[in-house]
C-alpha cells in the first residue's frame, strides 16, 4: 500500500492535495499488519516509511504536515510495546485524516458567502475544496456559470468540468488555458485551490500566476480556498517538480528542450482573499 501510494503521488494520479495527504496518511496503516519484534523496530519502520511518503512529493505542504504529525505523535509518546505503538498510530491517523477532511469542508463553508448567486466564475486545475464550495453553494440554491481551464499538459481541468457538470445550478464551460484572458472579462471572480502558501507566495498548479495577473489587470477578484495547514510561515522550503517533457510533446524533441514545471509562484498581493477553515486570512 505504501509503495502503491508513493507511485500514485509521483504519477499525480490524485490531483487534490487534500486527498493526497489523506491517502499518504492512510498508507501508513500498512505497518499495522506487519510483525515487529520490538516497539523500537516498529517506530524505526514508521519513521522510514513516513520519510518515503514525504519524499514522493516534497512540495505538498499538507502531505508533509499530515505524515509528520502521525510519526511525531508516536515517536514522542515513546511506546513500550508494539501493540501500544500500533494503537497510537491508528488513533493519530484517524485524527489527522479527520482534521484534513473537516478543514476542507469548513473552508468550503466559509467560502460560500463570497460566491454570489448568479456569478460567473473561472477556476483552474482541480481543487476538491473549490468543488465542495460550489456543491454547498448550489445546495443553498445558488447558480453559477463556471469557466474551467484545461490545466495542460495533463488536462486536469477536464476532471473539474465533469464534476461541475453533475451539479444542478452550475453551467460549466471548458476553455483552453491560453483563452483565460478572453473569458476573464466576463467573470465576476476567479476561484482556485492551493498547494500551499509560503510567506507571501502562493504555489499552485502552473498557469495560476498568469490567470491571477490577468485578473488583477482586469479588476477581477481572485479568491483562493484551502486548509489553513497549507499556509506555512517557516520550516518549509517549496520544491517545484519538473515532469517529463513527453507530457507536453509526445514525439521526440530534436534540436530544442521541453520544460514541464508542475507549479508556479503567485504573489499573494494579486489575491483578493484567501479563505481557509479558520476564516479569511490576511497577509
Amino acid at each position: 500500500m505504501i509503495d502503491e501510494t508513493v507511485e500514485e503521488i509521483q504519477e499525480m494520479q490524485t490531483h487534490s492535495s487534500s486527498v493526497v495527504a489523506v491517502n499518504a496518511t492512510r498508507a501508513l496503516e500498512e505497518l499495522l499488519d506487519r510483525e515487529f519484534a520490538t516497539a523500537e523496530e516498529y517506530v524505526r519502520a514508521l519513521e522510514r516509511n513516513g520519510s518515503v511518503l514525504r519524499r514522493a512529493n516534497p512540495s505538498h505542504a499538507s502531505l508533509q504536515n499530515a505524515v509528520r504529525q502521525v510519526v511525531a505523535a508516536v515517536t514522542e509518546a515513546d511506546p513500550e510495546t508494539v501493540t501500544e505503538a500500533k494503537i497510537l498510530t491508528q488513533e493519530e491517523i484517524d485524527a489527522v485524516v479527520s482534521r484534513v477532511e473537516s478543514a476542507k469542508e469548513r473552508a468550503a463553508e466559509n467560502a460560500v458567502s463570497r460566491l454570489d448567486d448568479g456569478a460567473t466564475l473561472l477556476t483552474h486545475d482541480y481543487s476538491s475544496t473549490v468543488i465542495e464550495a460550489l456543491e454547498q453553494a448550489t445546495d443553498a440554491g445558488k447558480t453559477f456559470d463556471v469557466y474551467v481551464t484545461e490545466a495542460r499538459p495533463r488536462y486536469i481541468g477536464r476532471k473539474t468540468a465533469r464534476r461541475l457538470a453533475d451539479l444542478d445550478g452550475v453551467e460549466a464551460t471548458l476553455i483552453a488555458d491560453s483563452a483565460n484572458g478572453y473569458y476573464l472579462e466576463e467573470c465576476d471572480r476567479v476561484v482556485v485551490g492551493m498547494d500551499c502558501i509560503v510567506e507571501d507566495t502562493l504555489y499552485n498548479r502552473v498557469g495560476t500566476f498568469p490567470i491571477a495577473a490577468t485578473a488583477n489587470e482586469l479588476d477581477v477578484p481572485v479568491t483562493v480556498l484551502g486548509s489553513a495547514s497549507k499556509i506555512v510561515s517557516e520550516g518549509f522550503v517549496f520544491e517545484n517538480e519538473f515532469r517529463s517533457g513527453s507530457e507536453v510533446m509526445p514525439e521526440p524533441a530534436e534540436g530544442f528542450d521541453v520544460e514541464n514545471p508542475t507549479y508556479d509562484a503567485t504573489p499573494v498581493a494579486l489575491l483578493e482573499s484567501v479563505i481557509t477553515d479558520e476564516g479569511r486570512e490576511t497577509f
